[in-house]
């Protein structure tokens, strides 16, 4: 498998406009918070609202669209979600302009730009699958996951030079502008794409279709536990950032340049991890190096509780997310290979938004237990519980290497 084939102008021209939005995603990254606090003089609940509150609706919004666009073809989708979050994010400094910005309306952008990233994510996957040779599924998401680390490494201290020299308005128009691009990317991409049949939709009610996609994934007996595991090892992880970032800002007196850093410079991990996957999958196999990845990626999350102050405590932390990442990147290509071909093509869609919505929402439920755990211990105790539970994340794991049998499976869940 060599990870520098060409798959295609097709692919090119999708995998460049993923490139585009992402990094305008991750430019943009901490733009509402800072126009809440700084523009909207917002306090500490409100604020907290904003994080919370909008990515959670936005989820529930997005859990109908699995079943309506799973019958559907998938780029005037995605370029449909792409136009949606354009209009969206405008509105921002349109408001801004005017004079009419406040908070409900950064909420509703919120909520409406986050069950259009579900909705798109999902897509895309669907897209991604019918676009490429299975064989080449494993070099596709490599190329995706690299193009994320790029932009995680890149994004955050480019918008902050940015909000430093103009306002946090500008990353968001920057965002929006790239949705834009992902749009007329998406639509150059050339080539038919043929319509699903109508006679693959399910006989079974809308409601009953909204759930389809968990029905699916927990009843997979290998999806189910990388779906316990994944959205586990997110939830943990996320859950510390701010912890981190007020243990980082507040006691080790840490400058904001200093605290960037730590975490932009480690992902260079994740491109070296999403290079070497397809090598190691070719050498090793698949389920070994998904197994060994995702048991390795669970043993660096308990050093971060254990950082301390000056020169020595920086290189030490950016020493473990270097670790961490590094293993993410070998993972994390590999697990969403394995999902796309253990999936019939008629439920991707409604499971890859399943396990995104899911995902979001456990991540702000262990955001908030963390934030009261960190009240009671500190936040550095706090930190180091979630490490310790990361250690038993590998349990679930799928312990056999099972080859997906998609048309099997369909025809299971049929019957």
């Amino acid at each position: 498998m060599v990870a520098g084939r060409s798959l295609g102008r097709p692919f090119g021209r999708l995998w460049t406009a993923y490139a585009i939005s992402t990094l305008g995603t991750w430019l943009a990254f901490d733009a509402f918070p800072l126009i809440a606090v700084l523009v909207l003089h917002a306090g500490p609940t409100g604020v907290s609202l904003l994080a919370a509150a909008g990515p959670a609706v936005g989820a529930a919004l997005a859990l109908p669209l699995g079943p309506w666009l799973e019958f559907r073809r998938k780029r005037p989708v995605m370029v449909a979600m792409d136009l949606v979050r354009f209009a969206a994010l405008m509105s921002v400094p349109a408001a801004y302009a005017l004079g009419w910005l406040g908070l409900p309306q950064l909420l509703v952008v919120a909520i409406v730009v986050g069950a259009a990233d579900i909705a798109f994510t999902a897509a895309t996957g669907a897209c991604v699958r019918a676009l490429v040779r299975p064989e080449d599924l494993l070099v596709a998401n490599g190329r995706f996951e690299s193009t994320t680390w790029t932009a995680t490494m890149l994004g955050p201290p480019l918008g902050g030079a940015a909000i430093a020299a103009f306002g946090p308005v500008v990353t968001v128009v920057a965002n929006a502008v790239s949705h834009l691009l992902s749009a007329a990317g998406i639509r150059a991409m050339g080539g038919p794409e043929p319509r699903p049949a109508p006679g693959q939709a399910p006989p079974r009610s809308r409601v009953g279709e909204v759930f389809e996609g968990w029905r699916y994934i927990l009843a997979d007996s290998a999806l189910r536990p990388l779906f316990l595991n994944t959205v586990l090892v997110s939830g943990l992880i996320m859950a510390t950032s701010p912890l981190l970032a007020v243990l980082m800002l507040g006691p080790l007196g840490f400058a904001p340049w200093q605290y960037a850093l730590a975490f932009a410079a480690p992902c260079v991990g994740g491109l070296i991890g999403s290079r070497l996957a397809p090598r190691l999958v070719a050498r090793f196999g698949r389920h070994r190096v998904m197994r060994t990845a995702g048991t390795l990626r669970a043993c660096w999350s308990l050093g971060t509780a254990f950082v301390g102050p000056g020169a020595a405590g920086l290189v030490f932390l950016m020493a473990v997310e270097f670790g961490l990442i590094t293993c993410m990147g070998v993972f994390n290509p590999v697990f969403a290979t394995y999902r796309l071909e253990r999936t019939p093509a008629d439920r991707v869609v409604r499971t890859l938004a399943a396990w995104s919505v899911t995902s979001r929402a456990a991540i702000a439920l262990l955001t908030a237990l963390w934030g009261l755990l960190a009240a009671v211990t500190g936040p550095r105790t706090a930190i180091a519980v979630a490490g310790l539970l990361m250690w038993a994340t590998p349990l679930l794991l799928p312990r056999h290497d099972r080859t997906p049998r998609p048309g099997r499976e369909a025809a299971r869940d049929r019957a």
